[in-house]
């Protein structure tokens, strides 16, 4: 028998037009925020008008930063950081995938110390504390939404690093799949393959005695293989 500890505390709100709710959630935490965001999508989708509409109703302030691209950039990471700082936020709302969630841990790791970001992707710093985070999800992929991990690229120096710490995971996700309807079938495809990817880091383990886990991942596998070509489809 192996000895082990299991800790998610991010809280799980699934289901149709739960984004309505993001921001009675919020307002636990915070009552002014940043919502960081990608690209267009979320803007000509409505989701973006939805979630500040909630924030508004529960009276949480907001400011926002948009342009996380895939593979998010440390750039952008360091004016999220300068952003908080000068609007005195206490909470980043993500909105969007596994890049966006990433980027907003980055942030919110960042803003409590005076030293570059950066340092902790180069693993000189280990971070002690960090802003509060929670999450609107529109793709299902990397499992950020529940993950104590970031990986974030520099441009400058050419690198794309990881950084896993137990404070980094967020408060809550929100997740309506109703969301990923209107997803392009290159990015459905994508979140597949990078779950199918994160399924067989798991599966190709050297620890001994993991056949329950192991069928697990293969159900899982299996559950892919099988629904995402008629997702594709329809």
């Amino acid at each position: 028998m192996d000895n082990f500890e299991f800790y998610n505390p991010t809280k799980i709100v699934f289901g149709k037009g739960v984004e309505n709710q993001v921001g009675a959630e919020t307002a636990k935490y915070a009552k002014k925020v940043l919502i960081h965001f990608g690209g267009g999508s979320a803007i000509k989708s409505g989701l973006l008008d939805r979630v500040r509409a909630s924030l508004k109703s529960a009276g949480v302030e907001f400011v926002e930063l948009g342009g996380v691209q895939p593979n998010p950039r440390v750039t952008l990471v360091r004016e999220g950081i300068e952003l908080c700082r000068k609007e005195n936020i206490s909470f980043i709302l993500a909105v969007g995938g596994g890049s966006v969630i990433d980027s907003a841990k980055a942030i919110g790791v960042g803003v409590p110390v005076s030293h570059d970001v950066w340092d902790f992707y180069e693993y000189t710093k280990t971070p002690e504390k960090m802003l509060d985070i929670g999450v609107v999800l529109t793709i299902p992929a990397a499992g950020s939404e529940s993950s104590p991990s970031s990986v974030v690229s520099n441009e400058e120096k050419q690198l794309k690093r990881g950084l896993t710490n137990e404070i980094m995971r967020p408060r809550f996700a929100f997740m309506n799949p109703e969301l990923t309807f209107t997803l392009p079938a290159y990015q459905t495809a994508c979140g597949a393959a990078d779950i199918m990817a994160h399924i067989m880091e798991r599966y190709f383990t050297n620890t001994k005695n993991v056949e329950f886990t192991d069928r697990l991942c293969e159900s899982g596998l299996k559950t892919i293989i099988n629904n995402v070509p008629h997702v594709l489809e329809n």
